[in-house]
C-alpha cells in the first residue's frame, strides 16, 4: 500500500516520504480498514516533530490518528463490522496516513451510507470531545455563558454549536476576522479576535463583571492561565488539549489561581474502551465505555439529520498534498477540519 512516512523528525514538508509499504493485517478485537479519507490532527504534527510523549514513535513510522472508510477485514471477536462505513481512531493513534489502517474496534464508529465524504470523515474527533466536554464533565445549563476557545477550529467550531443547542450563552475566541465571522454564524452570542483585543477584559464586560460558567479550553498554555482571570464562581474550565504546544501536557499549574477563583478543573480524553473497570486498573485513568460512545454518536448523527449542527471543512485536499496541509495547519493557516481524500 502507499503510505505517508515520518522517517526523521521535523517539518511535514521536510521529513513526510510516500513508501509503498505492507498492509497491516488485524488481530483481536481489531478491523481493517480501507482509508477513504484521513482528517489532519495537531497531535499528528507533534507526532511527525517528536515532541508527542503520549504516544511515542520511533521512525520511521506513518503518522493519522483519524480516519474514515470500509471495514474489508475483521480479526477475532468483531466480524460483524465488516462491510461497514466507519470512522476510527487506529491502533496505537497512528497510521492514518496510508491506503490501509488497523484500528481497534472500541475506537470505531459507524457512519450513515449518504453522509458526504468531508462532513462524515471530520465529525468524529471534535464533536466526541466536545459533547463529552461539555454535556459529561462541564454539564453546562441553559442561560450558562460558555467561553470557547479557537472557536473557528474542529474542536471549537463543534463546542460552539453543542453549547448553543444546550442553551448556553456563548462567547468564542479565534485568531482573524474571517475566523470570528465562522464563529457568530455558528450561534455564538460574541466572537474576539484575541489577536486584537485582551479576551479578559472583554468577557468580563459582557458578564457583567461575573466571568464566564464554563470554559472550553483546548489551546493551554498562556491562554489557560488568563482564563482563569474570568472564571465565575463555581466554574467549570474544560481542559481539553494542548494546542498551544503538546510540551504542556506534563508542566504543572499553579495552584493558588484555583483555589483563589472558587471554581473547578475539569479534565476531560477523549478515548474508548471495552471495559473501564480493567482499564482503570491496567491504568488508573477513567475512559468511557465505547457502549456509551454508540449513545452518544447516536445522538449526534440524529442532530446532523436534523441540521442542527454541522461539520466545518475548511479545507478538502487530495492524498498527495498532505504534507503542505499540514504545514497550513501548523501555520495556523486554517479553518475548521483539513480532510485529505484517498478516493
Amino acid at each position: 500500500m502507499k503510505a505517508w512516512r515520518v522517517h526523521q523528525y521535523g517539518a511535514p514538508r521536510e521529513v513526510l516520504r510516500l513508501d509503498d509499504v505492507d498492509a497491516p493485517q488485524p488481530g483481536a478485537g481489531e478491523l481493517l480498514i480501507r482509508v477513504t479519507s484521513v482528517t489532519l490532527n495537531f497531535n499528528d504534527l507533534d507526532g511527525i516533530h517528536g515532541r508527542y510523549k503520549t504516544v511515542p514513535r520511533p521512525v520511521p513510522y506513518i503518522p493519522g490518528m483519524e480516519v474514515s472508510g470500509i471495514v474489508e477485514a475483521c480479526g477475532t471477536g468483531v466480524d460483524r463490522w465488516l462491510g461497514r462505513r466507519v470512522v476510527a481512531i487506529p491502533s496505537g493513534a497512528f497510521g492514518g496516513y496510508a491506503e490501509y489502517v488497523v484500528a481497534p474496534a472500541a475506537m470505531t464508529f459507524e457512519m450513515p451510507a449518504d453522509m458526504p465524504e468531508p462532513e462524515a470523515a471530520a465529525i468524529f474527533m471534535p464533536f466526541h470531545l466536545a459533547w463529552l466536554a461539555l454535556y459529561e464533565r462541564a454539564r453546562v445549563q441553559p442561560g450558562e455563558h460558555l467561553l470557547v476557545h479557537a472557536g473557528a477550529g474542529g474542536a471549537g467550531s463543534a463546542a460552539v454549536q453543542l453549547g448553543v443547542h444546550a442553551g448556553a450563552r456563548v462567547i468564542a475566541t479565534a485568531g482573524s476576522a474571517e475566523k470570528t465571522k465562522l464563529c457568530l454564524e455558528l450561534g455564538a452570542e460574541l466572537a474576539i479576535d484575541y489577536r486584537e483585543t485582551d479576551f479578559v477584559e472583554v468577557v468580563l464586560d459582557a458578564t457583567d463583571g461575573r466571568g464566564v460558567d464554563v470554559a472550553f479550553d483546548a489551546v493551554s498554555g498562556d491562554v489557560t492561565l488568563k482564563t482563569f482571570q474570568c472564571m465565575a464562581f463555581n466554574g467549570r474550565h474544560i481542559l481539553a488539549g494542548f494546542a498551544s504546544g503538546i510540551e504542556l501536557e506534563d508542566e504543572g499549574l499553579v495552584p493558588r489561581p484555583v483555589l483563589f477563583g472558587n471554581f473547578s478543573l475539569v479534565g476531560v480524553c477523549h478515548a474508548y474502551v471495552d471495559d473501564p473497570v480493567v482499564f482503570k486498573r491496567m491504568t488508573g485513568f477513567n475512559f468511557p465505555a465505547h457502549r456509551d460512545g454508540e449513545r452518544l454518536h447516536a445522538e449526534l448523527l440524529s442532530l446532523f439529520a436534523a441540521g442542527k449542527v454541522r461539520a466545518i471543512v475548511g479545507q478538502h485536499v487530495p492524498f498527495l498534498e498532505l504534507p503542505s496541509a499540514l504545514d497550513a495547519m501548523e501555520q495556523r493557516q486554517t479553518v475548521g477540519r483539513t480532510v485529505v481524500s484517498l478516493s
